[in-house]
């Protein structure tokens, strides 16, 4: 069965969807089945990786994306997946491997707009076929919006595993606060329609530092961030494994550069994966490689 990671906090501009699209990357460039899921409203990862000409056709035909699995209900999981999603501009695959599943803008009607069954609810839907596609892969990663409202919800709800993207500021750390307490009311809320094969809801599994700026100590955020931590863990609100990353990824302007290339950093420069962040990043893949949740969630539904 895949890993499933879903990268979430409640602060934005953390460098999230950078992160999340630079490691599933380093993962199809070690021979893993990689799946990207683009939960994000706003598109980055989708628009990245498909580059605006490809991404555009399905925003305008409003087919294709993962809302359209919910509205019009016509497509399907398995039917939308973009295969080999990196690929120049004559058609050839760049990053065999790596796949998505791109979302578009109206995605932002699952807020508002689009009309939820309380007896089979958006996230029950969106994991009944991803689990239909996920033995096709060996890691699935989730790009999800900084809150828990429906978009963020598909991804958290089919997650064996949370990680959490921060600056080395105080509202990462707030972000990280709040996220977990609305974890738990989505978690007590849904708790009715997980089934035993869907194994244990996730918890939070690791802190990652990212878009660390030159010549900032990140000393004192740890601290604080490892402090917060080992009070969840007493609290039983995050996994017995939960960790600081090792590595803390640098911020960069080849990262920059990349997007606007529509490739992952270690396809644009192979002195940066050596020595700059694309080296960041294949550490943060060997820590994640390396990181395991052992233990089965207990009662978060029920907690206090």
């Amino acid at each position: 069965m895949a890993r499933k990671l879903a990268f979430i906090n409640y602060k934005g501009g953390v460098g999230k969807t950078s992160l999340v699209v630079n490691v599933s990357a380093c993962l199809a460039r070690r021979g893993h089945r990689v799946l990207l899921v683009d939960l994000d409203t706003q598109s980055n990862a989708s628009i990245w990786l498909m580059r605006i000409e490809r991404w555009n056709r399905i925003n305008l035909e409003k087919r294709g994306s993962i809302f359209s699995i919910l509205d019009p209900a016509t497509d399907r999981l398995k039917d939308i997946v973009v295969k080999d999603v990196i690929r120049n501009n004559a058609g050839e695959s760049l990053l065999p491997g790596l796949d998505l599943l791109p979302t578009t803008f109206n995605l932002l009607d699952i807020e508002n707009e689009y009309a939820i069954d309380p007896q089979n609810p958006h996230y029950l839907i969106f994991n009944e076929q991803l689990r239909g596609i996920e033995h096709n892969y060996d890691y699935i990663l989730f790009d999800c919006p900084p809150n828990i409202l429906n978009a963020s919800q598909l991804g958290v709800f089919s997650a064996n595993e949370l990680y959490v993207p921060a600056n080395p500021d105080a509202l990462s750390l707030i972000g990280f606060t709040l996220m977990i307490e609305k974890l738990l009311l989505f978690y007590r809320r849904s708790a009715g329609f997980r089934k035993p094969e869907m194994g244990p809801f996730a918890r939070v599994a690791g802190i990652i530092f990212n878009s660390i700026k030159a010549n900032v100590d990140i000393g004192v955020p740890k601290m604080r961030m490892q402090l917060r931590i080992n009070q969840f863990k007493k609290q039983r609100l995050v996994s017995n494994e939960a960790c600081i990353f090792n590595t803390a990824v640098r911020d960069a302007t080849i990262v920059r550069r990349a997007v606007t290339l529509g490739l992952p950093v270690c396809l644009v420069s192979s002195r940066e994966i050596e020595e700059g962040v694309g080296g960041d990043y294949e550490n943060i893949t060997e820590e994640l490689l390396n990181h395991s949740v052992s233990e089965a969630l207990p009662s978060v539904a029920n907690a206090s």
